[in-house]
């Protein structure tokens, strides 16, 4: 009889236990929706005076209205822009969270200019998974005191060691964009992209990929991938939630690809670092100079040995988000402006023959001296 009471007891507690579980769930959704809703709401009214693109839908917003490929998407870019150039900003809705565009110098210098106002967007936490807290996502107390750490390794004769790199990968470049002359268009932004990763993967990593004479490779695939999935998952908002997002193929791709992309870079943590730790053990001997003698430091070295005001050297996972910080930034954003000049260029031929006629003259004139 005790025992069958004792059930029944547990039972009824058990029940309770998941009613009350079921109960706790029901009401932190209901406090987010409603923190939610109020966050919405004071976002709204503050920012009901600036104009907005049309078309959007209450809750949802303009995010029905991002293409999903990247040239439809960059030329419905275009279009609202020069719908809207005649006011100094414009904004659009991505669900909640308002997203705002300016075009006048003067509106921008007042948010570039701030040293206060350095938080990052809401659609950065995106990158977070990949890059962590790095320069480029982090704010605050950890912005400044890593940028401060970081300074010394932005020394213009630390960039003129890596010349013969730079050098080096840009004449690979330029071959493979001779194969084109006087034929069809095409798209040079792929070309430029690797050569950019080639440069940025040995100066920030001391090590080489070969990208441009091996596109194919893990790492690089991986790099691509990634920046495709970051671009979706920020203009599709159902994509923004970490749970929903690994119902999605595409979650479980960026899954994936970011194991990867963070084995290669501690990979090449651990490997640098243990062999500045042989090289320190045996400074004595001969077999030890091969670290001494090296031409460059890349960026890793500089980062493996940079100390805060405390004395304390940063943590592998700290390097780990400054190397993959510049790994992306680096070799992303160079490549695009490159690709803008050179679109550019095209546009305006009497610009390229000027700039064509003033390289000339650079080069002769480096030729007489040597």
């Amino acid at each position: 009889m005790v025992a069958v009471w004792l059930v029944h007891v547990g039972q009824k507690l058990l029940l309770w236990g998941a009613l009350s579980a079921v109960s706790l769930a029901g009401a932190t959704l209901i406090l987010s929706f409603l923190r939610m809703m109020a966050s919405y709401a004071h976002n709204w009214l503050q920012m009901r005076p600036i104009p907005s693109i049309s078309g959007a839908y209450p809750f949802l917003g303009h995010a029905l209205i991002p293409k999903r490929g990247g040239k439809e998407f960059f030329q419905q870019v275009i279009y609202y822009t020069e719908q809207n150039r005649h006011v100094p900003m414009v904004k659009a809705w991505l669900g909640t969270v308002p997203v705002i565009a300016m075009y006048k110098a003067e509106t921008i210098e007042v948010i570039l200019t701030s040293s206060e106002q350095i938080d990052k967007s809401h659609l950065y936490r995106f990158v977070e998974p990949w890059l962590g807290l790095g320069l480029l996502t982090s704010t605050g107390n950890k912005w400044r005191s890593r940028r401060k750490m970081l300074t010394s390794t932005f020394h213009f004769t630390i960039l003129e060691d890596f010349l013969d790199v730079m050098n080096e990968q840009a004449n690979i470049l330029v071959n493979k964009l001779e194969k084109h002359v006087d034929g069809e268009k095409f798209n040079c932004f792929f070309y430029i992209t690797l050569c950019a990763l080639d440069i940025i993967c040995e100066t920030a990593m001391g090590k080489s990929i070969d990208a441009q004479t091996n596109d194919d490779s893990e790492y690089v695939r991986a790099v691509y991938r990634m920046t495709d999935l970051l671009h979706q998952r920020m203009k599709t908002i159902w994509f923004w939630h970490d749970v929903l997002y690994l119902l999605f193929k595409e979650g479980w791709d960026h899954r994936r690809n970011l194991k990867i992309l963070h084995n290669f870079t501690t990979n090449v943590i651990n490997e640098r670092a243990n062999e500045i730790k042989r090289y320190e053990e045996r400074k004595s001997d001969d077999k030890g100079m091969n670290l001494s003698k090296r031409k460059h430091k890349a960026f890793l070295d500089l980062l493996l040995n940079v100390m805060d005001d405390e004395g304390n050297k940063l943590s592998l996972e700290a390097i780990r988000e400054e190397v993959d910080t510049f790994m992306f930034e680096g070799h992303d954003t160079t490549a695009a402006g490159i690709n803008w000049a050179l679109y550019l260029l095209g546009c305006y031929p009497e610009v390229q023959k000027t700039l064509d006629n003033e390289l000339d003259e650079v080069f002769v004139l480096v030729l007489n001296i040597f």
